[in-house]
């Protein structure tokens, strides 16, 4: 058994050894360029998990979790060019140090490569790990048309239920399905596979409370920025939604007010209405109860308690970060 900083290196070692073809540059310079600007490799590292909770860490986890990681990179760039994002990671995105048109096909051809290595892995279960690869791939995708689909509506007409949907499918259900797809190398029953893929969709729904948590209230030196961005540009999150639910209408008409304001103030007057309405207190409860049936979900995985320990590691380096 590895820790969760033991998968992480493995993982980074062999990933760090493949490279794109060298012509033409200007396609593969920027499509490995976003690979090269970090990230955490959470993603595929939990693909190694799943697989690891089950049986010896097998040579075709790492040939999916390379798939993963590059879809999940693909999307950003193509994530980026939609939000007209100019920073990623404190970096430059790809399409504003290249341009549009060059990102668009780096993303794609960093897609097709996705399934060059989902076809190296063993015949027996290939087709079992491509169906569940594509259903995550829609559903991102879905999840993403969403997201744009209510930045275009005013915050009243988005139900708190609807947006938890759009973030289980534009973040929580490639995690879920990283770790399903280990699991199947692993030899995990289908049973199993449920219960490890709820594990995960829950985990991803509690890190995004967390994210937008810390995005209005946390520590700036620790979150490692400014904190209330979310709130200048007025994005639908969790706290938003939550706080128009559970405000009265006094406080639901400052709020509303506060999304057309402009003055220098406006991230302390919002959050003071949050902290009126009792909203923070909400986002940690909440996150504490997707967080719960999580470990609910983990607890019914009947193996050692041992092989869930990288597992645990993980929830709680998402879960409990200040940055």
């Amino acid at each position: 058994m590895h820790s969760f900083q033991e998968l992480i290196a493995q993982f980074e070692q062999q990933f760090s050894q493949w490279q794109f073809p060298g012509e033409p540059a200007t396609l593969y310079e920027p499509a490995g360029y976003i690979l090269g600007i970090g990230g955490k490799r959470i993603r595929p590292v939990l693909t190694l998990m799943g697989n690891e909770l089950f049986d010896e860490l097998h040579p075709d986890s790492f040939q999916v979790g390379n798939a993963i990681e590059l879809f999940h990179n693909f999307s950003l760039i193509h994530d980026d060019i939609m939000d007209k994002a100019p920073l990623r990671r404190g970096m430059p995105t790809v399409h504003v140090k290249y341009n549009e048109s060059t990102a668009l096909l780096a993303g794609d051809v960093m897609l097709i490569y996705v399934y060059q290595f989902l076809n190296k892995v063993q015949q027996r279960y290939q087709q079992k790990l491509i169906a569940v690869f594509n259903k995550a791939a829609i559903e991102v995708c879905e999840g993403q048309q969403l997201d744009m689909d209510f930045e275009k509506k005013d915050p009243a007409q988005v139900q708190y239920a609807d947006y938890v949907h759009m973030i289980g499918l534009k973040t929580s259900v490639l995690l879920a399905s990283s770790l399903q797809l280990g699991a199947i190398i692993g030899g995990g029953s289908e049973g199993h596979q449920a219960h490890l893929y709820e594990f995960g969709k829950n985990i991803g729904i509690a890190f995004q409370i967390q994210d937008d948590y810390l995005d209005a209230f946390g520590d700036p030196e620790k979150f490692g920025k400014q904190v209330g961005g979310d709130i200048l540009v007025n994005k639908k999150t969790f706290l938003l939604l939550k706080a128009l639910e559970m405000c009265n209408g006094v406080q639901q008409q400052e709020l509303r007010r506060l999304l057309t304001y402009t003055g220098h103030d406006k991230v302390d007057r919002t959050l003071q209405v949050f902290h009126d309405c009792k909203v923070d207190e909400w986002a940690q409860q909440e996150k504490e109860r997707y967080t719960q049936q999580a470990f609910n979900h983990l607890e019914a995985i009947a193996v050692v308690s041992g092989r869930k320990k990288a597992l645990l590691e993980v929830a709680d380096f998402l879960l409990h970060r200040q940055h």
